[in-house]
């Protein structure tokens, strides 16, 4: 779908101008969105963000981004519509085995003398890597020693996450991240099946406790052992990503581990040279004493 140049006033404008009229646009729809409902996109990355718009833009059959402005501020199902598409879900059980393999080899055996364990898993989307977690802290003999906190802002991925139920269909790839990531049972056992779905054990997701936390908006709740975030702040600014890192920081304890996607660093942690790098390729670090 293309903008109505003429309707718009864009038909004085050239290219240059276009574009920068559209920033100017989506600066006051991201706004908007913010004052309106509470969530904040105005540090995501630009790309990413634009790309969503555009594409939401064109499924509610709008002309411009202010008419989608327009739409949301005054049609809340609209406004969560776009926080759907705004929202990333790229997860699955597993996921880069190699990082719970070296999880389970060179993280877990610290872990083992404390009475209690706190893990946060930020940015969950719809649970398939927290869950994962509870199974590797399971094999290792600390499942009943515990508190899994996994937090998404997103209320719909949060949903699906409670009820553990995933595809049948994807199973055969979970089982085999899974035996690439040390597993050392059958996967199978962990679930029950229906005709298409595979439902988790029940004891296994009482472990985790799933609920909605911000990122961008929201503080520490509590001082973990362990954090773990993969690929959300790729999607961030450079002055959100030192935020969030921020957050992370004052989130762990003395000693705790913080687990980061392969595309993100500690590149713009103002507290990185605080930290001592346990798996570089794996993106474990430790906060030091």
């Amino acid at each position: 779908m293309e903008l109505n140049n003429a309707e718009h006033g864009y038909d004085a404008m050239n290219p240059a101008e276009q574009d920068e009229m559209m920033e100017l646009e989506i600066d006051l729809l991201l706004e908007g969105l913010y004052r309106r409902y509470g969530y904040d996109f105005r540090h995501y990355a630009r790309s990413s963000i634009k790309r969503r718009l555009i594409y939401r833009m064109n499924r509610e059959k709008v002309p411009s981004m202010t008419a989608l402005l327009e739409r949301i501020l005054f049609d809340p199902q609209a406004a969560e519509r776009l926080l759907q598409d705004l929202s990333i879900r790229v997860t699955e059980m597993f996921r880069d085995p190699s990082f719970f393999l070296a999880l389970r080899q060179r993280i877990i055996p610290k872990l083992r003398t404390l009475p209690e364990i706190r893990i946060w898993h930020a940015g969950c989307s719809t649970g398939e890597e927290p869950i994962s977690m509870a199974i590797l802290l399971e094999e290792e003999g600390l499942g009943d020693n515990v508190k899994i906190y996994a937090t998404d802002m997103n209320e719909e991925a949060l949903r699906v996450a409670r009820k553990g139920a995933y595809r049948l269909s994807s199973m055969q790839n979970y089982t085999k991240n899974y035996l690439q990531a040390g597993g050392t049972m059958e996967f199978s056992k962990y679930y029950t099946t229906t005709e298409s779905e595979a439902i988790f054990d029940r004891e296994l997701m009482q472990r985790i406790l799933f609920f909605q936390h911000n990122l961008v908006m929201d503080r520490s709740f509590n001082e973990f052992h362990l954090i773990i975030c993969r690929n959300v702040m790729i999607y961030f600014d450079e002055r959100l990503q030192q935020e969030v890192l921020h957050l992370f920081y004052e989130s762990l304890s003395i000693g705790g581990f913080l687990g980061l996607g392969s595309n993100e660093s500690m590149l713009y942690a103002e507290e990185g040279n605080k930290y001592k790098t346990i798996d570089a390729s794996e993106k474990w670090y430790q906060k030091l004493r």
